[in-house]
């Protein structure tokens, strides 16, 4: 469990990143991939419920 917050902490520092360029600096391309990082996020919190679930059982 420890490696998917790790990779969910990675993830959501990529989203960030892109997410203030394509704000602050009007990056289109910067904006896709905030969005790409996003769907991953999603992904990678729905596995981190199953775990954590499973995890109080």
């Amino acid at each position: 469990m420890k490696e998917l917050v790790e990779k969910i902490n990675a993830e959501f520092a990529e989203f960030v990143k892109n997410a203030e360029a394509q704000v602050v600096k009007g990056n289109k391309a910067a904006g896709a991939r905030a969005r790409k990082a996003a769907l991953n996020l999603m992904k990678d919190f729905k596995d981190f419920r199953k775990v954590s679930v499973d995890a109080t059982k």
